[in-house]
């Protein structure tokens, strides 16, 4: 007699004597026979015991979900009609001969079949009986298949899995460092690394040629949906290839990834530049599934007396968009209130529309509140240059570039998800040609990737004028989702003190920090380039989950908190002292 795994039985075993171990699923008791749905890491099979085996009936009696139980039995065919053609062992069942209750269970947390409603706080906190439902095995055995299929293509392509330290110096990335006391060193402390970035770069001045490592990476940054503070990066760097070498290598690497294991062709992604992006979607991160594009209309309304559009439009810092919904009259007053009242998430101070109803009519076939604010032959102008048909709606965003590209770009993508406007299943592309520097909140330059991505232009150049220099990154999106993301390096000590200069660096603070760096690359740094994929948000992606908890074994919650163990914690006055640290009272300045 042989084990076999609940999941995997099938017509082919009738007739064989088998073993099996698992967890009751489901119990049901009907008329002296007792049915147990076992479930193990492979599935669910349903297991029949009769009065005629006395003692395993009796066990079978006293049995309650989640028990685990050691079954022996015999496979046969079920009856035609308990046939269940939604499970994938529903030609067969098992009828049970003998029954060891290996462990009771306690009434679980919740109901772990597909008709549980628990809710995420009470999942989390009883992970381990979270993970035993089936969709969640589901999801973290992709999740592994993803990792070896991703080690095999990189293996196959020359790529050399090397490990980078976890406990290292605080760096620039764009958020807050995890930092670590050192014992014995008191008063300083390591950074837990939000990237490889640093180190990475340091292999290829190595001599490695290609690199890549599934990398743990922390970041103490608010939580999102899409952002953990503990997160896994597929991190990739090459030498001596461009920035389309590099592309063409991670998309080959992408697609054959999604056709291996979710069977989905992706096809040839299209590059699109960030200022393209920006302009038709309001998003770098653009969703092509549908399209609803966004139309510049600010010539058209510099000379309006309507001072909510002719500001703007007369303002080179702020932009006039409108979006054009086909068969927008679906939408009730109601509706559109409710979408004014999402756009304001992203400081829009209003959603401005009009409702085509008929064309033939002129003014009189439009409906809405600013019309009287606009002349005919503006709104003529408007409607000709987005489209517009009969029973369309068209909104207007109209404010500095940066809301109006935010509310617009998220609106298209709500209306999209809410009224179902998708033309396709899957849709990706690039976005390249990214601005190497932002202005932040203080109106100082920040790098909108990285200190470390090369420019487009010499550093001189890049000196002179920070706002209009390029960078040479590139991003990889899918349905609306920045997957991945890289770039060629900076591999020349001028050009990297340059960037640093443009970010208001110190010569110290350079020093301090980046010191070996800049040593490092007078030492012969090839020109190297790479690109680093999340590999939390794929999985999350390819199995269509709502969050990146929902693919991570053992999650945080939005507030950085692990439920099942109530970390963080507070740690004893000698763990404090041994470090060299004391706590300050939260109520005291």
């Amino acid at each position: 007699m042989h084990r076999h795994y609940c999941g995997l039985l099938r017509d082919g075993d009738i007739g064989q004597d088998i073993e099996l171990f698992g967890w009751v699923h489901r119990r049901r008791d009907h008329g002296g026979v007792i049915f147990l749905d076992v479930r193990d890491h492979e599935g669910i099979v349903q297991v029949v015991f009769d009065p005629d085996t006395k003692a395993s009936f009796e066990l079978a009696d006293q049995v309650r979900n989640e028990y685990v139980l050691h079954i022996s039995g015999r496979v046969r065919a079920r009856a035609e009609a308990a046939v269940n053609p939604k499970m994938l062992t529903g030609l067969v069942e098992v009828l049970g001969t003998e029954l060891t209750i290996l462990n009771a269970a306690v009434t679980p947390a919740f109901q772990l079949d597909e008709y549980s409603s628990a809710g995420e706080d009470v999942r989390l906190k009883y992970r381990y009986l979270d993970l035993r439902r089936p969709d969640m095995q589901e999801k973290l055995r992709v999740r592994s298949q993803v990792t070896h299929e991703l080690r095999r293509f990189l293996s196959a392509n020359g790529f050399v899995d090397i490990e980078t330290p976890i406990l290292t110096r605080a760096t620039p990335e764009g958020a807050r460092d995890y930092l670590v006391p050192s014992r014995t060193q008191p008063g300083s402390f390591f950074a837990l690394p939000q990237s490889p970035q640093l180190f990475k770069q340091l292999l290829m001045m190595s001599g490695f040629d290609r690199y890549y490592q599934i990398a743990r990476c922390f970041r103490d940054e608010d939580l999102r949906s899409d952002r953990q503070p503990e997160f896994t990066q597929i991190d990739i760097e090459t030498s001596f290839l461009s920035e389309s070498q590099i592309m063409t290598l991670a998309e080959g690497m992408i697609r054959e990834l999604f056709q291996t294991i979710i069977d989905v062709d992706l096809g040839d992604l299209p590059h699109i530049t960030y200022k393209h992006a920006m302009q038709r979607y309001g998003s770098d991160r653009p969703d092509l599934r549908f399209d609803l594009p966004l139309v510049d209309i600010a010539d058209l309304l510099t000379e309006v007396d309507f001072k909510v559009f002719s500001g703007p439009a007369k303002d080179p810092g702020s932009r006039i968009a409108a979006l054009k919904l086909p068969r927008g009259d679906r939408l009730t007053r109601k509706n559109i209130d409710d979408y004014t009242k999402y756009v304001s998430i992203y400081g829009a101070r209003g959603l401005a529309y009009i409702r085509v109803n008929d064309l033939s009519l002129g003014s009189k076939g439009l409906q809405s509140p600013i019309l009287k604010f606009l002349p005919d032959d503006v709104v003529k102008e408007i409607l000709i240059r987005v489209g517009a048909e009969d029973h369309d709606l068209i909104f207007f965003g109209a404010d500095n570039v940066s809301i109006v590209n935010d509310s617009l770009g998220a609106l298209r993508c709500k209306l999209a998800e809410d009224l179902d406007l998708y033309e396709r299943d899957w849709a990706g592309c690039w976005v390249t040609e990214f601005p190497m520097f932002e202005r932040d909140g203080q109106g100082s330059w920040t790098s909108l990737h990285h200190p470390f991505t090369a420019p487009v232009a010499d550093a001189g150049s890049m000196e002179a004028d920070p706002g209009n220099t390029l960078s040479r990154a590139y991003d990889i999106v899918i349905n609306g989702r920045e997957i991945g993301g890289g770039s060629i390096r900076i591999h020349e000590s001028e050009t990297q003190s340059a960037v640093f200069r443009v970010l208001d660096l110190s010569e110290e603070e350079v020093s301090l920090k980046f010191g070996f760096l800049l040593e490092a690359l007078k030492s012969g740094a090839p020109p190297h380039g790479g690109i680093a994929f999340g590999l939390d948000r794929l999985i999350m992606i390819m199995t269509k989950a709502d969050s990146l908890r929902d693919v991570i074994a053992f999650p945080k919650t939005q507030t950085a908190t692990c439920l099942l163990t109530d970390a963080p914690g507070n740690v004893e006055s000698e763990q404090l002292n041994e470090l060299s640290i004391s706590i300050r009272n939260s109520d005291t300045n």
